[in-house]
């Protein structure tokens, strides 16, 4: 599959939840038809695993499970699992991000109603995905009767998985563990039927794996020799980023950072777990935080920001070479942005790995910059901005006039707006990629962003609406992916 990302593409960088519906529903196949017509065959998303309480999709409970809040309710219905005289009042004024009722009734809709094929499948997928559903159904079970709780705070035995007191609670809580994985089957059923769509339609889906999990997620409790924590399970070092361009005080993430020598000596085999998980749902994958394959920045726990940590070494070269060896050829992109060193731009090559060119970043500086356009090979993928960026109207409003200036006298285009040049350059540099975020496609402003690095509220609920979408702007996106020969 590498070889999807040596054609010259074009891609557009929308999740899930900002759709009109923000779910797997009519407008998922609804926005493969628009890429489709306007011969764009890259559709980027950011993870979708199951978030926590702030949304953020980096911060899942799951490496492996899907978010059941992207379930589509009216498939459930069509499928006779689900009775539309089931979706009380309260249910269907339910956002879509809170779908447990409607999901548990669908379930015992299945149990009573589902046709013999699709208890089969249910029962095929059970087993399939043994190796992690089975830890984490549990996990949620268990998470659920704690009251949310963070697995640390669970009783003793529970928590340090005592094997008398995890097979009592498998059989307390069998119907509920059992609901879990009917949710992740409706899960992964619906989203690879929208892949499958996308793939007929000539769109390939790129996803986004985070480099690290979250601290209060199944992969922690049922893995603690895969994560650097103390005999009681505690975080003496969490994971982040040193100050850089999107924070002054560093971004501190919170999540355990890996026991890198446990993992060589098994064999990567939790990571290559994790990888054949994602292959299976994504054509091309972007590593997030690449770097930290090279190297991690550890800070201490009882700090409150980033901006004190070191940087710990980490056996990337390893860990790709299992990835070549054990999963074939994988179409991967390095999200090489930040404090990127010799180092990490070795590790990046020597697996021929596309880097990251952010055209926000390209105008500081001097003509060296990494960014600007003239200085890109084929292999790399340019965005105008990422979903932690400002929008590219919004950035382009904030910076001074004698930057818009040299920007304009740069690209030679003085006649249109910022923001379209910069989706101009984009399209027509050199990079075999290039994906434009759909606020920079339909124009919007910084109100639009979809996440500020180094905040937790405010982030994850932008979404679109069809009407934004004018035959206009659409028009003219298809005429530049022509112009610049991304068809």
């Amino acid at each position: 599959m590498k070889e999807l990302l040596n054609k010259r593409r074009a891609g557009i960088l929308l999740h899930i939840t900002s759709l009109p519906t923000g779910d797997f529903g009519k407008d998922a196949y609804y926005f493969v038809d628009f890429l489709h017509d306007c011969g764009i065959t890259v559709w980027q998303t950011l993870p979708l695993g199951m978030t926590h309480s702030d949304g953020s999709p980096y911060q899942s409970l799951s490496a492996h499970a899907g978010n059941t809040a992207l379930i589509n309710i009216e498939k459930l219905v069509e499928k006779n699992w689900l009775l539309v005289s089931e979706q009380c009042e309260q249910c269907q004024g339910t956002p879509s991000f809170n779908k447990c009722c409607l999901l548990t009734k669908a379930y015992q809709g299945f149990l009573e109603r589902a046709e013999t094929e699709d208890k089969k499948a249910f029962k095929q997928f059970c087993k399939d995905k043994a190796f992690w559903l089975d830890d984490f159904a549990l996990f949620m079970a268990l998470r659920n009767e704690f009251n949310q709780q963070s697995w640390n705070n669970w009783s003793e035995p529970l928590k340090e998985r005592e094997s008398k007191a995890i097979k009592a609670a498998a059989k307390r809580l069998k119907e509920t563990i059992d609901r879990y994985k009917f949710e992740q089957f409706v899960f992964f059923t619906q989203w690879m039927a929208i892949k499958d769509y996308a793939n007929q339609r000539g769109v390939f889906v790129f996803g986004d794996i985070p480099i690290f999990v979250s601290y209060d997620s199944a992969d922690v409790w049922a893995n603690r020799k895969v994560f650097k924590l103390d005999n009681s399970g505690q975080m003496s070092v969490v994971a982040g980023v040193p100050p850089d361009y999107f924070s002054e005080t560093g971004q501190r993430w919170g999540n355990p950072h890996y026991n890198w020598q446990y993992l060589q000596e098994t064999g990567f085999a939790w990571w290559l777990d994790r990888m054949r998980t994602q292959i299976e749902q994504f054509d091309i994958l972007r590593i997030d935080h690449f770097r930290g394959l090279e190297a991690a920045w550890e800070i201490p726990a009882d700090q409150e920001t980033a901006q004190i940590g070191q940087w710990a070494k980490a056996p990337g070269w390893q860990l790709l070479e299992a990835f070549k060896k054990e999963l074939g050829s994988i179409a991967l992109v390095a999200e090489d942005l930040g404090i990127i060193t010799p180092e990490v731009e070795a590790l990046r090559d020597d697996f021929d790995l596309p880097g990251m060119k952010i055209l926000q970043f390209a105008f500081g500086g001097g003509p060296d910059n990494p960014y600007l356009p003239d200085n890109y090979d084929r292999n790399c993928v340019v965005y105008t901005g990422t979903h932690d960026n400002d929008t590219t109207l919004g950035w382009s409003q904030k910076i001074p006039d004698y930057e818009k200036h040299y920007i304009h006298d740069y690209l030679s285009n003085p006649s249109i707006s910022l923001h379209c040049a910069l989706i101009q350059a984009a399209l027509s540099s050199v990079a075999n990629l290039a994906v434009i975020p759909m606020q920079d496609i339909l124009e919007l402003g910084s109100e639009h962003r979809m996440n500020t690095p180094g905040t937790t509220v405010g982030n994850w609920s932008w979404c679109f609406h069809w009407e934004q979408l004018t035959p206009e702007r659409a028009g003219r996106l298809s005429y530049l992916v022509g112009l610049f020969n991304r068809k």
